[in-house]
């Protein structure tokens, strides 16, 4: 189905929306009363990206992160202009979505799950890039274009984010996606180490994504 790119980003905006208010979401809610663990909510960053891709994968391709969207750009899979302007409607449903979560939690000390780390910051951005590239190169595997190309997109894609969240939670809140940690960053008024969270996702993923395109063109049959 194609879609103009107006409904495209509007389908960009509505899934990054609903990615940041249930997954960070359910940061606040664990902060608050303790009552998911880590793995519920690692559980539920990788619910929401699977409901998502099947929401709207063949409608926008759920990319849901400039990150994604760059990469698929460079890698000549979308044009510029478009992932220029999906960038623009992800990072403002994210901010769309932690001001939501202002106005409904206000702001404790989990800071509507903005993403902070412990680690040093080059520790962080390596962390940060090893998980967006191990993303891209499932999100390569199971699209087409820069569209999903069959019903287990969601389940790969999801899944990946789920364990990614696992590993990389505690050390890094495991972001892989600049509008995931810009919109919490503007609806918090908390910047620390924001720079590490827009450039290392987009790093991760350009590795990734030229990684996996390289194996693949290797592979092909000739002719």
């Amino acid at each position: 189905m194609f879609l103009s790119l107006p409904r495209r980003c509007v389908c960009e905006i509505v899934g990054t929306y609903c990615l940041v208010l249930l997954g960070c979401g359910a940061m606040v809610v664990e902060a608050q009363t303790g009552a998911l663990t880590h793995v519920g909510v690692a559980t539920v960053w990788g619910l929401i990206v699977l409901t998502m891709i099947y929401s709207i994968g063949d409608l926008s391709g759920a990319h849901l992160n400039p990150a994604v969207s760059i990469a698929f750009a460079a890698l000549g899979r979308l044009p510029f202009r478009d992932a220029m302007a999906y960038s623009v409607a992800q990072s403002l449903g994210a901010t769309l979505a932690a001001l939501s979560l202002r106005a409904v939690l206000g702001v404790g000390e989990e800071k509507l799950g903005a993403t902070m780390t412990l680690l040093p910051a080059a520790s962080a951005w390596g962390v940060e890039a090893m998980m967006s590239a191990i993303l891209m190169w499932i999100v390569m595997g199971v699209s087409t274009g820069a569209k999903e190309k069959s019903i287990t997109a969601g389940l790969a894609v999801g899944a990946t984010i789920a364990m990614e969240a696992f590993v990389a939670g505690p050390l890094t809140k495991a972001s892989m996606n600049p509008a995931r940690s810009l919109g919490p960053a503007i609806g918090a008024g908390y910047f620390d180490g924001l720079w590490l969270y827009l450039t290392a996702p987009i790093a991760g993923a350009l590795i990734g994504g030229f990684l996996y395109r390289w194996v693949r063109v290797e592979t092909e049959p000739e002719g």
